[in-house]
């Protein structure tokens, strides 16, 4: 039986309490944020959450159609300063792996609450192994997935997928600025499509 929609969002805050719940309208999808990944990011290719392991943009604007409502959760970054900055998978490695974790664990929440369609889309390349199995295999064919040693917890990464985060985050009420030195404040928001 399908929870109410306030008694989800209340098993959600005991996983993560920093979420906003929006329509999927909100929620803004562009070919140049795929581009950015493409031509800027140093894991381009590297790990099987982010391009060209994910599906294209239109296929992205396809899958919102199926949803009306979604959380823009926020979870605040604990760097490794111990690692460089520029390495920026390793400064961020552990926290990484938490934020996808409760990621996660809103999505599964959610489907045994009886929102079956839930999904969530992370943000920055997957951390779950080092290096990814993208970047070890010499010829990926069509189906690289079969590879990954944590299939059932991988998602794409938003802006792999063509959202547009900055946009997204700013329509959901939250103050989003690009970061100038890695001792600023960062913060990692994820999106959780229910229906």
């Amino acid at each position: 039986m399908k929870r109410s929609l306030e008694k989800l969002l209340e098993e959600l805050r005991k996983i993560n309490p920093d979420f906003r719940v929006i329509s999927t309208e909100s929620v803004v999808v562009s070919e140049w944020v795929r581009w950015k990944c493409m031509f800027g990011c140093k894991a381009f290719g590297k790990h099987l959450n982010c391009p060209p392991f994910v599906p294209p943009v239109e296929e992205t604007r396809k899958l919102l159609k199926c949803y009306k409502t979604a959380v823009i959760a926020r979870f605040e970054a604990k760097p490794d300063y111990s690692q460089p900055p520029e390495h920026i998978h390793h400064f961020l490695m552990e926290t990484l792996k938490e934020f996808y974790d409760r990621m996660f664990e809103m999505e599964r929440v959610a489907y045994l609450s009886g929102y079956y369609k839930a999904f969530a889309l992370y943000a920055l390349p997957c951390p779950y192994c080092d290096p990814c199995v993208a970047e070890k295999l010499e010829n990926i064919d069509q189906d690289p997935k079969r590879y990954c040693k944590f299939p059932h917890k991988v998602r794409p990464a938003m802006e792999g997928a063509g959202i547009d985060v900055f946009q997204t985050v700013r329509n959901a009420g939250y103050d989003l600025d690009v970061l100038a030195s890695p001792t600023d404040k960062i913060l990692f928001y994820g999106l959780l499509l229910l229906e």
